[in-house]
């Protein structure tokens, strides 16, 4: 039944695909983030889903008023020459034809970021992207945060199998980025009872992220809700709310819990982290050794046996730092420090200009892309952290939420946009229409103005 509704759903989704290129891009998102395919049991299982809606979006691009000046952008071109750098550093590889198969993915994924940047062109396009990320993320949120209230957290919450949120870290750190989208929706959201079910849908997120028991995730939820509440216009309010869900989850929460979260101040004795940190040490030396980095398989035991200081002790990275340190060098990690470093400044500079729209238009025309602006700081604050101690470098959602700043920058009115530029707002002013110059003949036959009476 399940695989019946997941194909009929598709299908009658994909003619619009292949028609618009915003609706692929939607359909490319649900699939490639919900895996709603690995819900299935039969046959739909296996069905290239991701493919078709792709090829659809590609399809469909020549047909579709596409903004591709936004290719110019600064962050863009970062992450161009972020990819470049990566086909490059798997060609050089340690174990060159084993790191295709992780370049291939990861092409696809920036190919429709790329897709992306292009196609979101008016506001609602936007919307509904956002929409798209919170639905699939949010159904494990609120199933796991269920599950967790329902065994009392005495079980870890995972995710889809066969996806980059498999495991309950990697979960974690996706509904930690998913928790300022929703809260995005909720400030937008016109009905009463849509603000409710999304603040429900945010509570039990937030206990799914705790049912995890990932202590890198805990770090990021804790740094995300600092920013959340520095970006929020009711700071009372959201103080008292965040306050009141942290007493709930730890009354929730068991004590095997609580004894796995204060393990983070004892890491030397946890083989865990031990082991992080041995993989660390692995991916500095590689990167001093070859410029390029060891490529994306480099976590084998001939790669251990030379490079680790455990070579016994083999894990992966588990950070996005130093996994893109050793996979692509120092010249790939500072690539990847420079664009999550611009993502930041533009949401940063969304958010001043939008502010600054006042004398232009009425401000709450655009306030939408000031909270959107925001929200999308608090989430990659949220990903800085945790992704310290994860490995989602290539994860579909922070390139996402680059995409929503390129898509929202860019429908921001012209004399605004040009403070990104390095113009000052103060200095542009409404134009007045000239006043049409008279002939030389008008000119001549213009009647003398009478002089003015001088006054008293």
């Amino acid at each position: 039944m399940r695989d019946l509704l997941l194909v009929l759903v598709f299908f009658g989704a994909l003619p619009f695909a292949a028609r618009l290129t915003w609706a692929a891009v939607l359909l490319w998102t649900w699939i490639s983030l919900m895996n709603p395919h690995q819900l299935a049991y039969g046959f739909a299982t296996t069905m290239p889903f991701a493919a078709l809606a792709a090829g659809a979006a590609l399809l469909s691009l020549p047909f579709n008023p596409n903004q591709w000046s936004r290719l110019r952008q600064p962050v863009v071109l970062v992450l161009l020459l972020f990819v470049l750098w990566m086909c490059l550093t798997t060609l050089l590889a340690i174990n060159p034809q084993s790191s295709w198969p992780q370049l291939s993915k990861v092409l696809k994924i920036q190919l429709m970021t790329l897709v992306a940047v292009v196609a979101l062109t008016e506001r609602r396009h936007i919307d509904w992207f956002v929409w798209a990320n919170v639905v699939s993320l949010g159904f494990y949120g609120v199933k796991g945060g269920l599950f967790t209230v329902a065994t009392g957290g005495e079980h870890h919450v995972w995710g889809p199998p066969g996806s980059f949120i498999e495991g309950n870290n990697e979960l974690a750190l996706a509904l930690v980025m998913a928790l300022p989208l929703m809260n995005y929706v909720r400030l937008q959201a016109q009905r009463m009872w849509l603000r409710w079910a999304l603040l429900l849908a945010m509570g039990l997120c937030v206990v799914a992220i705790a049912g995890t028991q990932s202590r890198g995730a805990l770090l990021a939820l804790v740094a995300m809700a600092g920013m959340l509440w520095l970006r929020s216009h009711h700071k009372i309010l959201t103080g008292l709310t965040m306050a009141l869900a942290s007493v709930a989850v730890l009354a929730l929460m068991p004590e095997s819990w609580e004894e796995r979260m204060r393990s983070i101040q004892s890491y030397d004795g946890d083989g865990s982290a031990l082991g992080r940190i041995n993989a660390w040490w692995t991916t500095v030396r590689i990167a001093n050794h070859h410029l390029t980095g060891g490529g994306f398989d480099i976590y084998t035991p001939e790669i251990f046996a030379r490079f680790a200081p455990d070579p016994g002790n083999i894990k992966v990275a588990h950070s996005i730092y130093f996994s893109v340190l050793g996979e692509h060098g120092y010249i790939g990690l500072a690539l990847f420090l420079l664009l999550w470093l611009l993502a930041l400044r533009m949401s940063r500079q969304i958010a001043v200009q939008t502010r600054r729209l006042a004398p232009l238009k009425a401000p709450a025309e655009w306030a939408w892309a000031g909270d959107l602006a925001r929200m999308c700081q608090v989430a990659l604050v949220g990903y800085a952290v945790g992704g310290a101690f994860l490995s989602l470098a290539y994860f579909d959602v922070p390139y996402n939420i680059l995409v929503l700043l390129v898509a929202t920058r860019s429908l921001l009115p012209q004399p605004v946009r040009q403070q990104y530029r390095g113009f000052p707002v103060a200095t542009v002013q409404r134009v007045q229409p000239v006043q049409p110059v008279q002939s030389a003949q008008n000119l001549g036959r213009a009647k003398p103005s009478r002089p003015r009476a001088a006054s008293p």
